[in-house]
């Protein structure tokens, strides 16, 4: 930014209309051309800006808090025309203003370039975190089926388990009998050989009693 008289002296070039070149623009078949005024100010210029602001900013839609392209573009404007207006009655009091301007849309442009890269970080680790909650859910995906498998493995080992202890309950149960009806038959076939001999006994004792 130009210092002292040069800074002035291009800061009035800036505002006065000897100096700053118009504007011009077609609408239609009608030629628009638009001159910085220099006309002086009033208490009811500035309450009509005032209300003119209020009325574009509804028309707009703007947000009250928060970051709102909208509503800095008409504070801009807003800025520019106070600017104007100091301009005319004092340069050094507007250059001045304007210094202040350019010094709070460069810490501005600061913030919205940290903003920006916060934003673009915070965008990359939310994409970030959702490829590892996809990743978290394959693998929960995953071991559930193989949850399930076991499981079945399991049940499957179970009813195995189930079928050969009852195969061997059963032929458990059927040695039992065997040897049951075994013991019978022995203890009836000793019974039955003692008998007969006890049988045998006594006919050689009466034979010998009879002799």
């Amino acid at each position: 930014m130009p210092q002292g008289k040069e800074f002035r002296r291009s800061f009035t070039a800036a505002f006065h209309p000897d100096f700053c070149p118009r504007r011009e623009r077609m609408e239609g078949n009608q030629l628009w051309v638009q001159h910085v005024s220099s006309a002086p100010f009033t208490r009811a210029d500035v309450i009509q800006l005032e209300e003119l602001l209020d009325r574009r900013l509804q028309q707009s839609q703007a947000r009250e808090t928060g970051i709102c392209p909208q509503r800095r573009e008409l504070y801009s404007q807003c800025f520019d025309e106070l600017i104007r207006q100091e301009t005319i009655e004092c340069t050094e009091r507007g250059a001045l203003l304007l210094m202040v301007k350019d010094e709070i849309q460069m810490t501005f442009a600061v913030y919205q370039a940290l903003n920006e890269g916060s934003m673009a970080f915070g965008t990359r680790k939310a994409i970030q975190a959702e490829l590892g909650k996809a990743d978290e859910e394959k693998t929960i995906t995953d071991l559930e089926e193989e949850n399930r498998d076991l499981k079945k493995q399991l049940s499957d080992v179970t009813a195995e388990n189930e079928t050969i202890e009852k195969r061997d309950e059963e032929r458990q149960q059927m040695e039992d009998k065997k040897h049951n009806e075994d013991i019978r038959f022995l203890n009836r076939a000793n019974e039955q050989f003692k008998n007969k001999l006890e049988e045998i006994i006594a006919a050689k004792t009466s034979q010998n009693f009879e002799t």
